[in-house]
């Protein structure tokens, strides 16, 4: 039997907490339903005023669990990293994981991991929308933003909020078995989902630099012909190199996948708004080839032509 230790910060997001809680009990439901003994024995830590009962008892065995925060913007985000109990947990991380413990952590919530050093030199996701300040203040972290979960075991994170039922299916597979993580899925109706590019909004991202929000604009308004990454670089008022270094730091991406994602959006807008069929919906946002369209959409994990005309 696995200890998972699961942080309570007065900060931290019911929803992500819920979650974790109902899957470990879910998994134990069905393990002990099975004839198998409950493969978890839950401890949850009310992170407060004062440390934490018990916290010291930590074995090399056992997991720490992270929540998200409930933050809805980056000065949300730094002002709770700053509090009394964000500072403990961040502590408490970094005392398990010296211990020898796992951890795993989802949307704001990894920040407190990079806070107390466990994602130095490890490949890390967290919630979109935080990317670029999570890469700001952790350039030692190597962020894969568009991945649903990172699984770089002894440590685990997952990306925005709803994630968390993600991460808890990768720690059931981990600490118990694949097929009681499957067993789980099937139970709650959940999905298969790897990435969090079909979430992600440029134009969230675009607009938080002004020159890099200007190249979205001059975009989107020229999105009718084959522009090339000079001249994307030139609406932005910057040379091609200094371009794609500011795009890196502020949507992670290249110039290629920005200029992509631009064109799949409004793909996506035209086919569940219009009854333009998918070639002409593919000339209206710049590719000849509606097979490029189509390729891309794959790639990007994103619903198909099809799915997107019965949502509209």
């Amino acid at each position: 039997m696995a200890r998972v230790w699961v942080l309570k910060l007065p900060d931290g997001m019911a929803s992500s907490l819920a979650i974790t809680l109902d899957a470990l009990e879910t998994a134990n439901q069905i393990s002990v339903r099975g004839g198998r003994r409950a493969p978890f024995e839950v401890r949850p830590v009310r992170v407060g005023q004062r440390a934490p009962a018990g916290h010291a008892d930590f074995a090399r065995r056992d997991l720490l669990i992270v929540p998200g925060l409930g933050i809805r913007s980056e000065a949300e985000l730094v002002a709770s990293l700053a509090t009394p109990a964000v500072r403990r947990a961040t502590r408490i991380v970094a005392d398990a994981r010296a211990a020898g413990v796992s951890i795993a952590g989802s949307c704001a919530g990894t920040f407190i991991l990079a806070q107390a050093g466990v994602l130095s030199g490890r490949q890390a996701t967290t919630t979109w929308w935080l990317a670029p300040a999570f890469r700001r203040l952790h350039p030692d972290v190597d962020l894969i933003v568009d991945r649903i979960v990172v699984a770089d075991w002894p440590i685990a994170t997952a990306g925005a909020a709803m994630a968390q039922m993600d991460l808890m299916l990768a720690v059931i597979a981990k600490f118990a078995s694949p097929g009681l993580s499957d067993a789980c899925a099937r139970y709650l109706l959940l999905d298969q989902r790897k990435s969090q590019a079909p979430y992600m909004a440029v134009g969230f991202l675009a607009g938080r630099d002004e020159q890099i929000a200007r190249a979205e604009v001059w975009a989107r308004n020229n999105i009718g012909r084959d522009f090339s990454m000079d001249e994307l670089a030139a609406a932005a008022g910057l040379s091609p190199r200094t371009f794609a270094r500011r795009l890196a730091s502020v949507c992670g991406l290249s110039p290629i996948k920005f200029a992509q994602r631009i064109r799949i959006e409004a793909a996506e807008r035209l086919l569940e708004t219009t009854r333009l069929s998918v070639d002409e919906v593919a000339r209206q946002v710049g590719y000849a080839e509606p097979s490029t369209l189509r390729r891309l959409i794959r790639r990007e994990a994103r619903p198909s032509p099809a799915e997107l005309r019965r949502r509209g």
